[in-house]
């Protein structure tokens, strides 16, 4: 375990407790990572006595960016202050931090062990600051030029926990001008607490972002499969998760009955195929 120096080069708070951090390393560039994987970040904690504490984060930005990591984090504070967290958000532009090389195995599936292509439409869900290595992946696969259909649902307690909702707009209506026609992008939100006043501007989708899979009694139809167009199998669709575990647990609880296999489950196809890849936290 090699530590590497770098600076906080960017911070972008969208709340006192939520925002963005750019790494820079010192020496070199962001050396080669697999979108989707994680970098391991060193602090000294001066309550205790200069200790390094580290902590790992997943790289929203994609392996094509050299120049910093980017990523997305929250200030842990309940049940009690974060160590490492609360020592990041005391900091400032400018100011020193330890990386370890990215690793971690949760990432896109390409192809499969028979050597055939993946090219189900993805659908990737995340909840809170799960969203990062879906800004990584997402990023990465419009640099590819990939042609396969993408669509992002993020989940929120607040409008102000939206993060990157500007840029996964932009990535939406660059898909709907059709100039380019490899790229296939869709993104909903859901917030999770519709009637708090902070939430009152809020007129999209309402509920945990699970919600996006479950069918409305009048149509028969998911609102994912609403936006998509036709109903959702494991033949045609690819899932992607990450956030708390309760949100993990909420997505396979409408996935399961359908068909869709998880990568973990123990009965696999004969083929190793699965249709839903997840990497949850706490």
């Amino acid at each position: 375990m090699t530590d590497n120096k770098g600076v906080i080069s960017f911070i972008r708070l969208y709340t006192e407790d939520l925002g963005i951090f750019r790494i820079k390393p010192v020496e070199g560039q962001v050396p080669d990572f697999r979108a989707g994987q994680f970098v391991t970040l060193g602090l000294p904690v001066k309550s205790e006595g200069g200790k390094i504490v580290r902590r790992a984060y997943s790289i929203a930005s994609p392996p094509e960016q050299k120049k910093y990591f980017e990523l997305y984090i929250r200030w842990v504070r309940k049940p009690v202050p974060g160590r490492f967290t609360t020592e990041l958000f005391e900091r400032k532009e400018g100011d020193e931090i330890l990386w370890l090389k990215p690793t971690g195995p949760f990432g896109l599936v390409d192809r499969w062990p028979d050597g055939r292509k993946e090219e189900r439409r993805i659908v990737m869900i995340a909840g809170g600051t799960g969203l990062a290595p879906f800004i990584s992946m997402t990023l990465h696969l419009k640099a590819l030029r990939d042609k396969r259909e993408i669509v992002v649902l993020h989940g929120a307690s607040y409008v102000t926990e939206l993060g990157y909702k500007e840029l996964l707009t932009q990535l939406e209506e660059e898909s709907i001008d059709g100039k380019d026609s490899s790229w296939r992008f869709r993104y909903r939100a859901s917030i999770s607490r519709p009637d708090e006043f902070l939430n009152r501007s809020w007129g999209g989708h309402k509920g945990r972002v699970e919600t996006f899979l479950k069918n409305d009694p009048s149509t028969g139809k998911s609102p994912l499969e609403e936006l998509v167009g036709e109903k959702i199998t494991p033949e045609n669709t690819m899932f992607y998760v990450c956030g708390w575990q309760g949100t993990v647990d909420g997505v396979l609880q409408y996935l399961k009955p359908l068909g869709f296999i998880e990568e973990k489950e123990r009965n696999k196809r004969a083929d190793k195929t699965f249709d839903v890849r997840y990497e949850s936290y706490g």
